[in-house]
């Protein structure tokens, strides 16, 4: 199987094209035409990620986080990312991102994963991108969705650290007894907290909060931040599925390395 044919399938489900202009996804080591012996699948293609490829027999990284979002002008193992692409071009490994396109889409994407683990139902993206579709369906940032019924807000967080198996949430003042409809966004989502006023959501699911930002919730509605990697962390189960229910010619492994650079002391 060449790696062609595996990148043409994924971008069946979240097109290049539908990735933000600031963003790096595709393939950034490796050729199409290389025939695939196995493919790693992870959330950020750092160096650890690649040794875990090569001890299993891996050519292919299959990654949501790109491992290089500006241009390279040196490659002398000054940094982790120029030892990462060191080593995965000295191996042959061919990394490929499926970032902000995988968090635009509706069906099989990073919000529709989160959505589904909080128990979510009537779900619809949060800021639809203006007349574009995929599968003739809306695309764009973020989700909204309700909870089946209502629940208590110390109920509901309880089960958000519970389904989402999270350390700790950061979360503004309760100013709602109950909640049931709940906005989402996997990783980076403060941009987006205007439109889950808008749309009346009584908590906002994210991560990556600054201090000042959390000010803007104004008691209206409830922001709850709970960690990049662990907001992203279930599209590395997602990606799994999808390849290893499309193609049995090669092996597909889920990555045992928590690549999360946030550490918590208790």
């Amino acid at each position: 199987m060449k790696l062609s044919n595996l990148l043409s399938f994924l971008h069946t489900i979240a097109p290049d094209h539908l990735q933000e202009d600031y963003d790096n996804a595709g393939l950034i080591t490796g050729h199409r035409d290389m025939e695939i012996s196995g493919v790693l699948v992870c959330l950020d293609a750092i160096e650890e990620v690649i040794d875990e490829a090569i001890a299993l027999n891996c050519n292919v990284v299959v990654a949501h986080h790109p491992i290089v979002f500006r241009g390279l002008k040196r490659f002398n193992g000054a940094n982790y990312v120029e030892r990462t692409i060191i080593k995965a071009i000295r191996h042959d490994i061919a990394i490929f991102a499926i970032h902000t396109n995988l968090d635009n889409v509706y069906q099989n994407g990073v919000n529709a994963m989160i959505s589904k683990k909080i128990g979510l139902t009537s779900t619809e993206i949060l800021s639809p991108l203006t007349d574009i579709k995929h599968n003739d369906m809306p695309v764009g940032a973020g989700m909204i969705g309700y909870l089946p019924e209502p629940m208590k807000t110390d109920q509901f967080l309880h089960h958000l650290k519970t389904q989402m198996d999270l350390k700790v949430i950061k979360h503004t003042a309760i100013c709602k007894e109950d909640i049931q409809k709940v906005a989402v966004c996997g990783g980076s989502g403060s941009f987006l907290l205007k439109q889950a006023k808008i749309s009346n959501a009584d908590i906002f699911v994210t991560s990556d909060f600054k201090y000042h930002e959390y000010f803007d919730a104004d008691r209206t509605i409830i922001i709850a931040d709970i960690g990049h990697f662990e907001s992203e962390k279930y599209t590395i189960d997602l990606l799994y599925d999808l390849i290893m229910n499309n193609f049995s010619t090669f092996a597909t492994h889920y990555t045992k390395i928590v690549t999360n650079p946030i550490k918590y002391f208790y």
